[in-house]
């Protein structure tokens, strides 16, 4: 390298040096120690005590483990697809031009900007048993058949579809994105389709969806992270990490937060996180292995 070029790298490692020792230590390193603590009986109070693949095959024989896990990718099996299909209703609505529609727009968006917490707590209080809003409207509908309405949270049967109907409260983000992906496809490809005698949904079908097929894509692999970490509002509606009722909400990251920090077993908790990151990377790369030939990048 020149002076001039040696110059120019010292005052950009200058100007980047406080982000780079963020990341190392903030970042890089806790990764690091936690791939080291998977392989360690550590307990935070005492030094970590080399275990090898203990951890690991512990959490074989752990039948809390695949209850939490089980409860996990059925929320997810649930929730992303539904996600998305919601989201993508709501942009395809939110795409005509009517009037008001900016104001459409942020109501429909408000939701994914409240803190997590304050809807888990308007949420707990729309699935109460017995003074929630949502049984007090469907309330007369079961009764009609001779039933009353469920318990919700305090409900096995119920308590994951409240939490899956409940993860539909925050899809502005997703709608947000799929708007800005319709604003690109070309109003030429629709009027050419409609001059040929295409219905809606042949244009929808045909024209919309491939079109913004990397949106669709990209939203499904967010949509997947997202719901195998599920933890805040599952840890504040059901007020602890039991997963009550009957383990019914006990998600993975759920059971991971009361492994590493109520029992003090870091060591499985940090196997249990490679664990996920793992499942994470797997379905990631089935998704989009799945997804290869149906994406159409434009341009």
């Amino acid at each position: 390298m020149t002076r001039g070029e040696w110059r120019n790298l010292r005052i950009g490692l200058g100007f980047s040096s406080l982000w780079i020792v963020g990341l190392g230590v903030f970042t890089l390193y806790p990764v690091a120690a936690s791939l080291f603590y998977s392989f360690c009986d550590y307990s935070i109070l005492q030094r970590p005590v080399w275990a090898g693949m203990e951890n690991f095959s512990t959490m074989l024989g752990d039948d809390v483990f695949w209850i939490s896990l089980k409860n996990t990718l059925i929320f997810a099996g649930f929730s992303v697809p539904m996600g998305l299909a919601v989201s993508l209703s709501l942009a395809l609505l939110l795409n005509h031009e009517v009037r008001g529609r900016a104001v459409y727009r942020t109501i429909f968006y408000l939701p994914s900007i409240v803190p997590i917490v304050a809807s888990s707590m308007l949420w707990m209080w729309i699935f109460n048993g017995q003074y929630g809003v949502l049984n007090w409207v469907i309330g007369p509908l079961f009764r009609l058949w001779g039933d009353s309405p469920p318990a919700w949270l305090g409900d096995p049967a119920w308590s994951k579809p409240a939490l899956i109907l409940m993860s539909l409260w925050g899809v502005g983000n997703s709608t947000i994105i799929y708007l800005a992906g319709l604003q690109d496809v070309p109003k030429e490809y629709y009027e050419s389709a409609s001059i040929d005698g295409a219905s809606s949904w042949q244009r929808l079908r045909y024209i919309t969806i491939p079109m913004i097929s990397p949106v669709i894509y990209f939203n499904l692999i967010m949509g997947i992270i997202g719901s195998l970490q599920v933890f805040t509002q599952v840890f504040v509606m059901t007020g602890g990490t039991d997963g009550a009722p009957a383990r019914s909400t006990l998600f993975y990251a759920l059971y991971l937060f009361s492994t590493a920090f109520y029992d003090l077993r870091m060591g499985y908790a940090s196997a249990m996180a490679w664990v996920l990151f793992l499942l994470i990377a797997g379905l990631t790369w089935i998704a989009t292995r799945a997804a290869r030939r149906r994406i159409h990048y434009s341009g």
